[in-house]
């Protein structure tokens, strides 16, 4: 008989799936089958495979030790080997945000990149003695939003597993608002406006495709944005995203003929080059938590306000500005 006392972390999760986490070896019809034949237990009682875990809830599992091999704390190619330096713009006991330069991946990808966001931030917090794996049945510190390789950004990371429900449902609700400040070929239309489309994603491509027609395959966006600042050749522009679709940003300025500078995907390479951008302009700047529902023990993040020093293309935009208007001065 193998007891596992349930921790701090650990608790909040169905029975079933805690037990997938820590042993991978059981499947999750096996676990219904010894909770129904009574090998499973909780506090030496019956108990259901939907059942909620609590902490210190000792759980006893009567079954043959082959099936319980634990997932490994350390596996290679670990956390400990990538660097620890991360450009942290708050930081508290519950969350880390942190501005993700571009170049940089925040999960391992296809290419097994060790170097990741989510290990910095592990191997970070390991040296601080905030975790460890071998403290852990189930939790590690988890990456809250993502950001692609190329877009840099504010990142959210929560310290523990309270936090990470948490923040996972204020952002599922619009309780958090994530702003993005990018620079746009051309002057958009309107300086404001609210624009919908329906985007299709095209996965063996790593691609996406928009069009103004609902179809069985396509899906809703909405891109809210606003014109700071425009020279007739660029414009910055801050975007708040009202649904939050695959490269939606680059993919829907590109269908109106405003393609962000740098984008060697949707954009126009021969310009991108002319004008020296290697990644694409687009940047998640600015992070508002403005929450309507509690926030438990986050709820004096409500009202608080987190914008990035330094977004490496905004002095670029107004000294490429001077260029273009001498430019257009000599013509």
């Amino acid at each position: 008989m193998k007891e596992i006392i349930v921790g701090k972390n650990d608790s909040g999760q169905r029975l079933d799936r805690f037990l997938c986490k820590v042993f991978p070896l059981l499947s999750q019809g096996f676990i219904c089958k010894a909770v129904r034949k009574k090998r499973i237990k909780v506090d030496n009682k019956r108990t259901e495979t939907n059942y909620k875990l609590c902490e210190k809830d000792k759980i006893q599992l009567y079954i043959n030790d082959e099936f319980l091999e634990e997932k490994k704390a350390f596996s290679e190619n670990d956390f400990l080997t990538v660097p620890t330096e991360l450009d942290i713009v708050y930081e508290d006991e519950n969350i880390l945000l942190v501005d993700k330069k571009p170049g940089m991946v925040v999960h391992e990808d296809n290419d097994n990149t060790v170097d990741t966001l989510i290990n910095r931030i592990k191997h970070y917090l390991y040296d601080k003695g905030e975790y460890d794996p071998e403290d852990e049945q189930s939790f590690v510190p988890s990456l809250c939003n993502r950001i692609d390789r190329n877009t840099g950004g504010i990142v959210i990371a929560a310290k523990n597993a309270e936090s990470l429900r948490i923040l996972n449902q204020k952002i599922r609700d619009r309780e958090l608002v994530k702003l993005y400040l990018c620079v746009v070929l051309g002057e958009p239309p309107k300086k404001a406006d609210t624009m919908t489309a329906y985007l299709e994603k095209r996965a063996e491509e790593n691609t996406v495709v928009v069009s103004d027609r609902k179809t069985a395959v396509n899906r809703t966006i909405k891109t809210k944005y606003k014109v700071l600042d425009s020279c007739g050749g660029f414009s910055l522009v801050e975007v708040d995203l009202l649904t939050g679709r695959t490269h939606q940003i680059r993919a829907h300025f590109a269908y109106i003929g405003h393609p962000l500078m740098g984008d060697g995907k949707y954009g126009q390479n021969r310009i991108n080059k002319e004008w020296g951008y290697k990644y694409q302009a687009l940047y998640s700047y600015k992070l508002k938590f403005s929450f309507t529902t509690e926030g438990g023990i986050l709820s004096y993040l409500d009202g608080r306000e987190f914008t990035v020093k330094e977004v490496w293309f905004k002095d670029k935009y107004y000294s490429d500005k001077l260029i273009y208007l001498k430019q257009k001065e000599g013509n």
